[in-house]
């Protein structure tokens, strides 16, 4: 399989995550050619703002290889991962990460990130990983958070602070 196939399952299980009424973002995790994990945003489903779909990639990954180090591995991402998912990419040690919608492009269609890209959070850590866009995806994976935004979603906040 290639780039964009993998990018299709992290497409495909963050279309599970729209459907769930998640924030529309997934993750893969590949070694040696085969898929490891594929996970989805549960923020809100858990009540826990670390659910991002990276981490939760991380954790199902980091339990099939039986370790905390995914080297080998590329994760591909429907978004540009955020700095605390970056980082814990970084922590593992993986190898390769390979994102659709870049955090501008998500910024630029209303959806709030932290304008760190992850080229330079693995610059100043001084990590060797490959970071990359797979430009043909983009559309596509930015398209989730258009129809995310499209369905009223209650949790979107396009950047305002929530208050209870």
């Amino acid at each position: 399989m290639d780039d964009v196939a993998f990018l299709g399952s992290a497409l495909s299980i963050a279309r599970e995550g729209l459907r769930a009424g998640q924030v529309p973002v997934g993750a893969a995790m590949v070694r040696e050619g085969r898929l490891l994990e594929a996970a989805h945003n549960t923020v809100w489903r858990d009540l826990d703002p670390t659910g991002h779909a990276e981490m939760n990639v991380i954790r199902l990954s980091a339990r099939a290889v039986q370790g905390i180090f995914l080297r080998g591995c590329t994760a591909y991402c429907t978004l540009e991962p955020c700095p605390m998912c970056m980082s814990a990419f970084l922590w593992t040690q993986v190898d390769r990460i390979v994102y659709g919608a870049s955090i501008t492009d998500a910024v630029k269609v209303g959806f709030p990130e932290l304008w760190v890209p992850s080229a330079e959070l693995a610059m100043r850590a001084r990590r060797n990983v490959r970071i990359e866009q797979c430009v043909e995806c983009r559309d596509e994976c930015l398209a989730l958070f258009q129809e995310w935004r499209a369905a009223g979603s209650p949790r979107h906040t396009a950047g305002k602070r929530e208050t209870s």
